[in-house]
């Protein structure tokens, strides 16, 4: 979920990035330490990008976007509960601020929170239905406290806002194979390695498919020998 999730949670807060104007904003402004946060976070220079971000807080303490940012920072350094408490600020600051729940959300699954985790995508879900990151961390988070059908449930949702979340897909995969519906866990974990760019997590669930055929033909062997067994009585 670490590794994944991450880069799911970068991309959300990406969204919240505030264009600058025709001309650059002054320097030492908070939105300059924002605008160049943002582009060391970019880059992968997330210590970097954590400073600058610090420093456009400094300035404007009520700036909500650049917590939700360094937020998404401090994931991507795996420390989750201080982007669970950004987050927080941010709503604090502006209740309405979906993505604050979204990645809220992704923090919390990251430390096993998931009832948490829950309550953050069904505020975020209320507050915005088109948005399926908030579907696939409510996927996430029943998946991991065995609700299989809530999270084909939350998969489907998101897949139909966007069919090419790799996501969704590998949720949805994990759900219906723990489900014992192994062709439809097959597709699911296919469709995601056709779709991630996670080098990793594809060859996790290369190997997840392989034991599944395996098992599959296991199963068809163990029917067709009752059955003959069966007429042969």
């Amino acid at each position: 979920m670490h590794r994944r999730g991450v880069a799911l949670f970068l991309l959300i807060a990406a969204a919240l990035a505030i264009l600058s104007a025709c001309s650059s904003p002054p320097e030492g402004s908070a939105q300059y330490h924002y605008d160049q946060a943002y582009e060391m976070a970019a880059k992968g220079n997330l210590q970097e990008a954590i400073e600058e971000y610090t420093s456009a807080i400094q300035v404007d303490p009520k700036m909500a976007t650049a917590y939700i940012n360094r937020a998404a920072a401090f994931a991507g350094l795996s420390r989750f509960e201080d982007a669970i408490e950004d987050c927080t600020r941010a709503i604090s600051l502006d209740p309405s601020l979906v993505l604050a729940y979204i990645n809220r959300a992704y923090a919390y699954n990251a430390v096993g929170e998931f009832d948490f985790a829950i309550t953050d995508s069904t505020e975020a879900i209320g507050l915005d239905r088109s948005i399926p990151q908030a579907y696939i961390n409510r996927s996430y988070a029943y998946y991991r406290q065995e609700k299989l059908h809530l999270a084909i449930a939350d998969s489907n949702k998101a897949i139909e806002l966007d069919d090419e979340l790799a996501q969704a897909y590998y949720h949805r995969g994990l759900a219906r194979r723990d489900l014992g519906e192994t062709e439809r866990a097959i597709e699911d974990l296919q469709t995601f390695i056709m779709l991630t760019n996670d080098p990793v997590l594809s060859e996790t669930a290369n190997e997840e498919i392989k034991r599944l055929i395996e098992l599959k033909e296991a199963e068809e062997e163990k029917a067709e020998a009752e059955k003959a067994e069966e007429d042969g009585s």
